[in-house]
């Protein structure tokens, strides 16, 4: 049967054209039937609710104008999108109707991404930031668009942001990988100083910890998958998919960050490489430029950067003021050398020493009081030292080559002449991929530049100058930044990271992931990803805290306004994503905040105020409502300290003694929390933990009365703790435990 026959059976769409055939006949006959169809029962149909208008008002005594919908679809206890009838005659996809229920879409008790209005013959989708109808249909021709209107508004169209979830961490048996259901990976401790492919190998000004990114990597491909990072920068994504038998592709429109992971993937003879270093070496120090009448000739015989115009707040206006005529000599000396190496991939790798060694060695350079020193990158910007320190050339460049030398070393099991063609580096626009076939990427990972942060282009033309490497005004168009010397705008910016994301689910395969890191302040820029990322096709999956090493006294401040680290959000490409729905404003936000806190202490066990704020800045991006927790709930303390205990010396809250879960954990999240916090209670009075008394102790705290059966309370006790006899348990040491994320 039908659509059409099995929703209106008994309707002929020629009644439309009667006179007596109006609104309230197509929302009985017709759009009645449609709702529960796409399965939305009484109860999730919110008829002709009263709304005040936020802005305006009639008359004298500035009575308010109530606007009044005719039907709100609600998921989760929230408004998923709004419909309005209209009688046959009126237009539904343009002017003064469309305009009525957009308005009702933004309102701040709905607040829902989709709109629709039918008025017996068409009906017409709109997202909230689209002119134009997403779908429009005759309702006649229901058949031909019913799976995509389903796929549009359905319940299961919908989802609410993350959700805590109770899954082993650590497998108990190996199961079979599966792409679309890979979990998302808890916060991974930073190990910055321990990988010397990277540490002090490759200057640049932000880069991701390689470790961090090898997990992501680990967890969302398997061996010889196709790993892609559109915007490159140091590398670290297309290294570390190499070093774990992936194969990778670098993209930056930064020729610097192409030649970063060129070079140092470059195989060579490690003897080779020795050989020529210590050649090089022998014939610059015994013709270094130290004198005067020497520095001038050496800058008369040796090509050096000339003419290259730095940004505008630069202290000096070209490339070559930013040294001094010894520097520039005696680096020119070295690369004239460097360059006289017949064998490209030696040539490619001591060139990576050097351009390090150009870092240190300038006029921006100054040494800190604790040790180190500080150069143009820590300002970004071409600042001038006050008393610029000078470094000894060879003894900076010998420095920086051992760092290159221990680091081909490190690679070389996995990057050599057998694998080195698993490695692309492309110097390209992420916002064109056209070099890549649809669907033919794995994984990506990528880190995309944060607004007016850091102007890459600018900032690297120190570099860029002195490896000869070419940077287009077709470049600087491209480049994702706001600002810069070309003063784009926040809307040039957004549109090139839009027409990235764009390309990447296009290249990206079906039920594969993309990971997107979230370093910017301000909020509007979640939204641009996640809208862009919606519309492209892609379901948000969840985002992750992921810490840097370090707090920052402005976090512990201001703890809604900035991240002690960054987001890592996840997206899967499937072929029936869901939506996210924005919580109203003003309504449940206590609650929201109230579960969110029960549930990272429940998942964790006791949580530190950091990781309930991260958890709270995620779950108010997701929802929408940040601006309003950041007002009224700018300090957590007093709530926190009213409702759970605090332990001075752990520094995490928990629940209060024998208080039961006030919001909708998980049950088995709940067993689990109750179970550690009893067997913790009964280790430390060295009294034997039985379960008919663990039994007793869980069952009055479980909400509402919620009676778990035995076998439940057994299965997660058999996972935190060991029977030491017939009938009693102990709780696990960590090393023994199968944690739960």
């Amino acid at each position: 049967m039908s659509k059409v026959a099995e929703l209106f059976p008994q309707f002929q769409f020629e009644n439309l054209d009667q006179p007596t055939f109006k609104e309230d006949s197509v929302r009985e006959v017709l759009i009645l039937p449609l709702l529960y169809a796409l399965g939305y029962e009484q109860a999730h149909i919110v008829r002709s609710k009263a709304l005040k208008h936020p802005v305006l008002t009639v008359g004298s005594k500035k009575r308010p104008v109530t606007l009044i919908p005719d039907y709100l679809l609600k998921v989760q206890d929230n408004y998923a999108w709004v419909l309005d009838a209209k009688s046959p005659n009126q237009n539904i996809q343009t002017g003064a109707n469309v305009e009525q229920v957009y308005s009702y879409s933004i309102h701040p008790e709905i607040r829902t991404k989709f709109f629709a209005l039918c008025n017996g013959r068409a009906f017409a989708l709109f997202r909230q930031d689209e002119q134009l109808p997403i779908l429009y249909f005759e309702l006649a021709e229901l058949d031909a668009y019913w799976d995509e209107l389903s796929a549009y508004l359905s319940p299961s169209s919908f989802q609410s942001g993350k959700t805590l979830t109770y899954v082993l961490k650590t497998p108990v048996r190996k199961v079979e990988f599966d792409y679309a259901t890979r979990p998302l990976l808890e916060e991974i401790r930073v190990k910055k100083q321990a990988a010397k492919r990277h540490f002090g190998v490759t200057a640049y000004f932000t880069r991701q910890s390689w470790n961090v990114v090898r997990e992501y990597i680990k967890n969302f491909s398997q061996k010889d998958d196709l790993v892609l990072d559109p915007f490159g920068g140091s590398g670290i994504t297309a290294i570390e998919a190499m070093m774990v038998g992936r194969r990778a592709i670098h993209l930056d429109i930064n020729p610097l960050s192409v030649f970063i992971v060129d070079s140092l993937s470059a195989p060579v003879d490690i003897e080779h490489l020795q050989r020529s270093f210590d050649k090089i070496k022998a014939t610059y120090v015994k013709n270094e430029p130290k004198t005067t009448h020497k520095i001038n000739q050496y800058l008369k015989n040796y090509s050096y950067p000339k003419g290259y115009v730095l940004p505008k707040n630069s202290d000096v206006p070209k490339v070559e003021k930013l040294f001094s005529k010894a520097q520039l000599a005696q680096l020119a000396f070295l690369r004239y050398l460097i360059l006289q190496e017949p064998n490209e991939s030696i040539k490619k790798s001591l060139l990576l020493a050097f351009y390090n060694t150009v870092s240190l060695c300038n006029l921006t350079f100054h040494a800190t009081p604790h040790g180190g020193g500080n150069h143009f990158g820590y300002y970004y910007r071409y600042r001038m030292a006050k008393i610029p320190t000078i470094l000894d050339v060879m003894q900076v460049f010998e420095r920086k080559f051992e760092r290159v030398l221990a680091a081909k070393k490190e690679i070389f099991p996995n990057i050599n002449e057998n694998t080195i063609h698993n490695l692309k580096a492309v110097k390209q626009s992420a916002t064109d991929l056209s070099f890549l076939n649809n669907e033919s990427i794995d994984y990506i990972y990528t880190d995309p530049p944060y607004g007016k942060k850091i102007a890459y282009l600018d900032l690297s033309i120190i570099w860029n100058a002195w490896l000869d490497l070419p940077v287009t005004p077709a470049d600087y168009q491209l480049e994702a930044i706001e600002g810069g010397e070309l003063g784009k705008s926040k809307a040039e910016y957004n549109d090139l990271i839009a027409k990235s994301i764009a390309e990447m689910y296009r290249v990206l395969k079906f039920d594969r992931w993309m990971s997107f890191v979230f370093a910017h302040k301000d909020p509007e820029f979640w939204h641009l990803i996640i809208e862009t990322a919606e519309r492209c096709g892609f379901e948000y999956a969840g985002a992750v805290a992921q810490k840097n090493g370090q707090t920052s006294f402005k976090k512990r401040q201001n703890p809604f306004t900035v991240l002690s680290g960054q987001l890592i959000i996840n997206f899967r490409k499937v072929r029936r994503p869901r939506y996210i729905i924005k919580a109203a404003l003003g309504a449940r936000i206590g609650d929201i905040i109230l579960q969110t806190i029960e549930g990272v202490i429940a998942k964790n066990n006791g949580a530190s105020l950091e990781q309930l704020n991260d958890e709270l800045i995620i779950k108010g991006l997701e929802l929408g409502f940040l601006d309003l927790m950041k007002k009224e709930y700018s300090d957590l303390t007093p709530i926190l300290l009213d409702l759970f205990d605090y332990d001075d010396q752990t520094e995490l809250f928990t629940l209060k003694t024998g208080r039961q879960f006030k919001t909708n954990i998980d049950l088995h999240l709940r067993v689990r929390y109750y179970l550690m916090s009893y067997l913790r209670r009964m280790d430390i009075e060295h009294t034997p933990a039985r379960f008919d008394e663990i039994v007793l102790y869980i069952m009055p705290l479980l909400k509402n009365g919620t009676t778990p059966e035995n076998q439940t309370i057994l299965t997660v006790l058999e996972d935190i703790a060991i029977r030491i006899d017939a009938d009693s348990w102990k709780l696990k040491t960590p090393g023994q435990q199968q944690f739960f994320d």
